[in-house]
């Protein structure tokens, strides 16, 4: 059976060619040697407005968040790829989560029960990140914990599961070389699928 695989790319700088925007292309490719339809939403190009009012949530959201939305049901892998900011995902990143949640997309309130019901079971994720210190300072010294609001309150809380996350650390010191070994581990990611 062929699997679907929508690849979330959320560099914000959208007429840039940075290394998330590689990332996501290599990893495409290896899912595409695999056999897997790939579909690609790159955040930073879409035009993602600040969620204010929380009646928002219940209502349908911008075309553009729909047809990510329909690319999300689609898949039955996600892959979420973005530079570390200040500690966690760009804000846009997390502006387009909100928005992609809306309407009961991610998650709907069951009534008698103060827990969600799981929309989008079924499905697993990576999220790769990078930052310019090393990865492990990040996991160890920092706990990582703008990468595990995402896995664990948007994505798991969603029924994604598992989660897996590719912390890449040091990128403004990556060579053409080590660059090249980095995007190659990618490709191999992506034809494993996971």
């Amino acid at each position: 059976m062929t699997r679907n695989v929508c690849i979330m790319q959320g560099h914000p700088h959208a007429t840039g060619k940075h290394l998330c925007h590689a990332i996501a292309e290599f990893y495409a490719a290896g899912a595409r040697e695999a056999g897997a339809n790939v579909s690609l939403v790159d955040i930073g190009n879409l035009d993602v407005p600040i969620l204010r009012n929380p009646e928002d949530f219940i209502s349908a959201p911008p075309a553009q968040i729909i047809a990510a939305q329909e690319a999300v049901r689609s898949a039955q892998h996600l892959v979420v790829i973005f530079p570390l900011w200040l500690g966690t995902m760009p804000a846009v990143v997390k502006a387009f989560f909100e928005q992609l949640s809306r309407n009961a997309f991610a998650i709907r309130s069951q009534d008698g029960s103060q827990w969600p019901q799981q929309m989008l079971k079924g499905r697993t994720a990576r999220i790769i990140v990078t930052m310019g210190m090393p990865s492990f300072a990040y996991r160890w010294m920092f706990g990582a914990h703008g990468v595990r609001t995402l896995s664990k309150s948007v994505l798991q809380l969603s029924g994604i599961k598992p989660v897996r996350e590719t912390f890449i650390g040091g990128v403004g010191t990556l060579t053409p070389s080590s660059s090249a070994q980095l995007l190659e581990r990618v490709r191999l990611l992506g034809r494993e699928l996971r």
